[in-house]
């Protein structure tokens, strides 16, 4: 005996569903946080009926994993891909190493999206410690240790406790930096912050390198 699927069945004539509950629940979560944000407001900004959140995600947890997943894995496949590249081609400087963690998060500015990922993102460390800490973990742990071994070799008389200290402060930098949640535009002239902006990339690696050498020299 066949028994049968509980919940609506697959929806027809709407092949891109997924992706569009997917992108408004980014822009929720990145806007009223994990608390602040209901399925059910979910499917009325994407026009759909709630049980198709459900056939999709099943929960608010799923649905929330899913939307970091989607981008925080990306980041991570790059962030390993430019390392590879790096040391592919023999010798490379911390600022190297630095620009190589940065640019696939910095990427993301470019698009709506993207920026709603970034404001996500940096507000994760509020969401429940139960759901945040598990998805830092399956996204970023590889590439994490993967870098600190790498600055760990090219600052070899610097304690890997350090090292870790300091990626986590390079992490907050970029994510605060990057994610536009910081108070700039209140203390600058709107002119001033947007030829600033173009040179964020820049300026953060620049921060952050001065960050890892402080006090000590490259091998």
């Amino acid at each position: 005996m066949t028994r049968k699927r509980k919940g609506p069945g697959r929806p027809e004539g709407r092949s891109t569903l997924p992706d569009e509950i997917l992108d408004v629940a980014e822009t929720m979560f990145a806007d009223l946080g994990y608390a602040g944000t209901s399925l059910r407001q979910v499917a009325e900004t994407v026009q759909a009926n709630p049980a198709l959140i459900n056939y999709y995600y099943s929960n608010k947890e799923n649905l929330f994993g899913a939307v970091f997943l989607r981008r925080g894995l990306k980041i991570a496949e790059e962030r390993m891909q430019r390392l590879a590249e790096l040391e592919e081609g023999g010798a490379y400087s911390v600022e190297q190493l630095v620009r190589a963690f940065l640019e696939p998060s910095e990427r993301l500015r470019d698009t709506k999206q993207g920026r709603s990922f970034l404001r996500l993102h940096a507000r994760l460390h509020m969401e429940p410690e139960e759901i945040s800490y598990e998805l830092r973990r399956r996204v970023y742990q590889e590439s994490t240790l993967a870098y600190a071994s790498a600055f760990e070799r090219l600052l070899p008389d610097v304690p890997s406790a350090t090292i870790y200290h300091k990626i986590s402060l390079m992490i907050g930098s970029y994510l605060y930096a990057f994610s536009d949640t910081n108070r700039l535009q209140e203390l600058s002239d709107p002119e001033e912050i947007s030829a600033a902006r173009e040179h964020l990339l820049t300026d953060t690696v620049n921060f952050v390198t001065a960050g890892m050498l402080a006090g000590h020299e490259p091998g």
